[in-house]
């Protein structure tokens, strides 16, 4: 099982410095390393070539985001596993091995996430992934180990082999046959919540993700927008809802995607109150932007098969954090 492990870089020559080490003295037995570059203007490039030469790089001609840029760089590399790999993420001994026996072990097994804790504070789990992702009812996504902001404590309580809905794009596996018959990421989101859409995309075919606790990398996170960033607050909005359009199942879409349109709503007036109109302002212009790409999303959906249709893991977690203060996964009522 040939793994490789790509990470796609914008200007990223501190990131890498501080991260490639890492990567390079626990991955290359079990591996190969590429580093996907997106049309960088610093010398991001020239640092690898001088000191990592074991390290091959892929040039990508234009900054396309996330999305376009894994879907170039992958069209050029060989391999039965793409490990996706953010350039803040620190990894650990052994890493590998424990995800390349789950996919030997469970065949019906796409994608596979590692347990993400905070490289700031690695006692705790990590926004962007934590201890494996989950949707609600209306496609808000949360983790085991992390629920809106709250984050958890590791004491061991997800150092298991678990079925999830979506894996953090931070550090995501996937098999390569899988990842180019859905035709990758979808390049309209850009950044922000595609590997979510990819992970949903993989369940309406009926393949299988999976979680690895004994697998454990290190995540600095908002290394390349931070959370009060109004570009951040538009991403997030407008791609979630192109998630929910393109894949909740038929019975339910029309009422997810109004109720998310509401609670978009008091989002919006809650940044008002709180003085951050300007993120206010970019959920409008998330609504806006989806509006003008709806039948594109609609056309997507159409694409799809559908072979599952349960999707959620709790009706509301909105509900289960905002009005019953729950913070903690096993709290929550399924």
């Amino acid at each position: 099982m040939k793994i490789a492990i790509v990470i796609l870089n914008w200007n990223g020559r501190k990131l890498l410095e501080k991260f490639l080490p890492s990567m390079v003295k626990f991955s290359l037995d079990d591996a190969e390393v590429y580093v996907a570059d997106n049309d960088s203007e610093d010398d991001s490039i020239d640092f690898i070539k001088a000191n990592y030469p074991e390290v091959k790089i892929i040039q990508n001609k234009i900054n396309g985001g996330f999305a376009k840029g894994y879907n170039d760089a992958l069209k050029e590399i060989d391999a039965d596993i793409y490990a996706l790999v953010n350039s803040d993420i620190e990894v650990t001994k052994n890493w590998l091995k424990p995800v390349r026996s789950a996919f030997e072990k469970f065949p019906q097994t796409a994608v596979i996430q590692p347990k993400i804790l905070d490289f700031k504070d690695k006692t705790k789990f990590e926004y962007a992934g934590a201890g494996g992702g989950y949707v609600d009812f209306m496609g808000y996504p949360f983790c085991r180990g992390r629920i809106f902001m709250e984050l958890e404590s590791d004491q061991g309580q997800f150092n298991d082999v678990a079925d999830i809905f979506w894996a953090s794009g931070a550090c995501f596996f996937i098999k390569s046959k899988i990842y180019h018959e859905l035709g990758g990421f979808d390049e309209q989101y850009f950044a922000h919540q595609e590997e979510i859409d990819l992970c949903w995309r993989v369940q309406n075919e009926g393949h299988n993700i999976k979680y690895v606790g004994e697998s454990e990398v290190y995540h600095v996170g908002g290394a390349t927008l931070r959370e009060s960033n109004p570009r951040k607050t538009f991403l997030n909005f407008r791609n979630s809802l192109f998630t929910i359009t393109k894949n909740v199942p038929k019975r339910y879409v029309i009422l997810v995607i109004l109720l998310r349109l509401i609670l978009d709503g008091v989002a919006g007036l809650k940044f008002v109150l709180e003085l951050r109109p300007v993120h206010s302002w970019a959920i409008i212009k998330a609504h806006l932007s989806f509006y003008w790409y709806s039948r594109r999303m609609l056309a997507k959906r159409r694409a799809l098969s559908f072979k599952q249709t349960s999707y959620f893991y709790c009706f509301s977690i909105v509900w289960e954090h905002f009005i019953l203060g729950k913070n903690r996964f096993d709290s929550l009522r399924k």
